[in-house]
């Protein structure tokens, strides 16, 4: 079995949503100080590559620690996006790939968008999922959505309209993953375990996929 790597590096000059400050790194003990060394970080927890909650944009519905833990792992399959050279992922983009997701518990979208990741390039003009791709995908009943891009929506939005739609069903949003490019068609294992924060309207993850 390979195991593949989907994770940015978390380190203080690391690309942040706009708005958000970066993490901090601080020296809390030393070997020569204390015998011992241990950071103390401080971050938003939406940094990196990260999962969002429901709770997140929606009132009184489920935090991350609401979930069990199997709602974090299961079928995966990528779907190849990175010939889309427009700011909409429409409905005629996805229809010919339900086969490929019919009972998958993860769709992990592959932009290409990774690949700007510390450029300023990053924050702008990924493709994002039109209304009616978003509701097609979300009928398939999945536990997840994943992307290499910083949002499901635009950055500039105020009404965080496909946030709203996936986490209204309990479908997780899983955002700045990468290494997408590196799994191909076939379908894999895929994980997204969260830190155990109580009410926890996200996390950072060490997502991964698994392959035979």
């Amino acid at each position: 079995m390979r195991v593949i790597d989907l994770s940015h590096v978390i380190s203080p000059d690391m690309p942040v949503y706009p708005g958000t400050r970066p993490p901090i790194f601080k020296a809390g003990c030393t070997i020569e100080k204390d015998s011992f060394a241990e950071k103390e970080i401080t971050m938003f927890s939406h940094t990196g590559t990260h999962i969002d909650a429901p709770a997140h944009l929606l009132q009184g519905r489920k935090y991350l620690d609401d979930f069990g833990m199997n709602h974090f792992f299961g079928e995966a399959a990528v779907i190849q996006l990175d010939f889309v050279k427009k700011e909409r992922i429409e409905l005629e983009d996805l229809e010919d790939l339900a086969p490929r997701i019919n009972g998958k518990d993860f769709v992990l979208l592959q932009t290409g968008w990774d690949r700007y990741w510390g450029s300023p390039y990053y924050f702008s003009g990924y493709p994002v999922l039109s209304s009616k791709a978003a509701e097609w995908l979300s009928s398939f009943k999945i536990k997840g959505l994943g992307l290499d891009a910083i949002s499901v929506d635009p950055t500039d939005t105020m009404e965080y309209e496909i946030h709203r739609l996936f986490l209204s069903q309990d479908i997780l949003i899983i955002e700045n993953l990468s290494n997408l490019s590196l799994l191909g068609t076939n379908p894999f294992k895929f994980s997204c375990f969260p830190l155990k924060f109580h009410s926890a309207d996200g996390s950072p993850v060490r997502a991964a996929a698994y392959l035979d």
